[in-house]
């Protein structure tokens, strides 16, 4: 999904919205950590997808 395309969905509002939920659902001393989760999350999701895959490695070797 293009980012501009969701930003282009969902105004200023909406935002100030969803984060004052977030933050009334979690609270203050939780939304850090779980942003610095999120953080981690998707860092080890771009790295997993920027190695070769098992299939791949395996193949190699046997050339």
């Amino acid at each position: 999904m293009n980012a501009m395309m969701f930003l282009g969905i969902i105004g200023p509002w909406q935002v100030i919205l969803i984060l004052a939920v977030v933050l009334l659902l979690f609270g203050g001393k939780k939304v850090p950590e779980l942003m610095k989760g999120l953080g981690k999350g998707i860092r080890n999701f771009k790295e997993g997808m920027n190695e070769p895959d098992e299939d791949e490695k395996s193949q190699k070797s046997k050339e």
